[in-house]
């Protein structure tokens, strides 16, 4: 491609970008509509809930609290408040932890979801990515038939299930890792960024790196394994696809070594659908890892939005989406950035 039609690209990619983070703020604006409304239509009352097991209450005492947490506005000025402050920055304070901001409690409970997005991540692409590769170029080979069914089994398998199969039998049973929880109490590193495994590295903690790994197995295969199942299918497909194009029969007409031609032209030309799926399936692992994370009670994000639905915690739930909603955006723009990287033909 000539220098020229390099700039061109670039300037297009960035006009892209441009216009589709501009394309973002209708979709948020719509998601976050959805979202208070929906919440707001759920039977029960956030009031009701923080006076239980508290005796007596007035009327009066309720009304104030009404009052102190906002409740008392008609819901369109209260979606109107809502909006006002995510456009400053500010989402607002627990109704549940009363004094505690939503962003402290989210970006205290989000580096649990982000290293178990990581690790669950990598388990998929590493079981994926040879596991279809091989089943591609060895087409109804016995590792492609193990591949294809083990790839059925991942797929088919819901999540809560495969959990709880794996607690039963690598916790209970054969007692090899822990059922629960992020860590051992009294061996968490010191805080640098929050992600136990980091931490552990940077400040040479070797117990708390293996306790916090040992933790983070059983929810990670428990996330990864769905995903890795899929990820294998579009590679394999994908790869059958680029396989049989004339400029892959070109390249083995020239000589080159079988391993080349599989890892530089065809593993690369496909990927583009893999991309796509892994991206997407990143935010699917951020914003759909509720049941994984209360089933091995992790604290992540996942686990605060299923309890402040519950107490009806309205500004933890709608920061929560927002920020899930979020995620996806920039995982598409992500996926869109990354085709233009393995296919320079692509432009945007």
């Amino acid at each position: 491609m000539s220098p020229a039609s390099r700039r061109r690209c670039r300037t297009l990619s960035g006009s892209y970008l441009a216009r589709r983070l501009l394309q973002t703020i209708p979709v948020v604006i719509g998601v976050t509509l959805i979202v208070f409304t929906l919440i707001h239509l759920t039977p029960g009352d956030p009031v009701e809930v923080m006076m239980a097991g508290q005796g007596t209450v007035t009327q009066q005492q309720i009304d104030q609290l009404r009052a102190e947490m906002g409740l008392d506005e008609p819901l369109w000025r209260q979606y109107l408040l809502f909006l006002g402050g995510l456009a400053r920055g500010d989402i607002g304070i627990s109704f549940y932890y009363r004094g505690t901001s939503v962003g402290s409690l989210i970006a205290s409970r989000l580096p649990a979801t982000i290293e178990l997005t990581v690790m669950a991540l990598l388990i998929s692409l590493v079981i994926a990515l040879p596991v279809g590769v091989l089943s591609a170029v060895r087409r109804y080979s016995w590792p492609d038939r193990v591949g294809t069914v083990g790839a059925l089994l991942g797929v088919s398998m819901p999540d809560f299930w495969l959990g709880l199969v794996l607690m039963i039998v690598f916790a209970v049973t054969l007692q090899w890792l822990p059922i629960s929880g992020r860590i051992t109490y009294g061996l968490e590193p010191a805080h640098l960024t929050g992600l136990y495994l980091l931490d552990s590295l940077l400040t040479r903690n070797g117990p708390a790196f293996g306790d916090a790994l040992r933790h983070l197995l059983l929810p990670a295969v428990t996330l990864g394994a769905a995903m890795a199942a899929l990820t294998m299918r579009i590679t394999r497909s994908s790869m059958l696809e680029v396989i049989r194009q004339e400029y892959i029969t070109y390249a083995r007409a020239k000589g080159l070594s079988g391993a080349r031609v599989v890892l530089r032209h065809v593993l690369r030309n496909a990927l583009i659908p893999t991309v796509t799926v892994v991206t997407l399936n990143v935010g699917t692992l951020l914003g759909g890892n509720m049941i994984v994370e209360t089933i091995f009670g992790w604290p992540g994000l996942g686990r605060l939005v299923v309890d402040s639905v519950y107490v009806r915690d309205y500004p933890v739930v709608q920061a929560a989406v927002f920020v899930y909603a979020l995620t996806y955006i920039l995982m598409n723009l992500a996926a869109d950035s990354l085709y233009t990287y393995l296919n320079p033909r692509v432009t945007l």
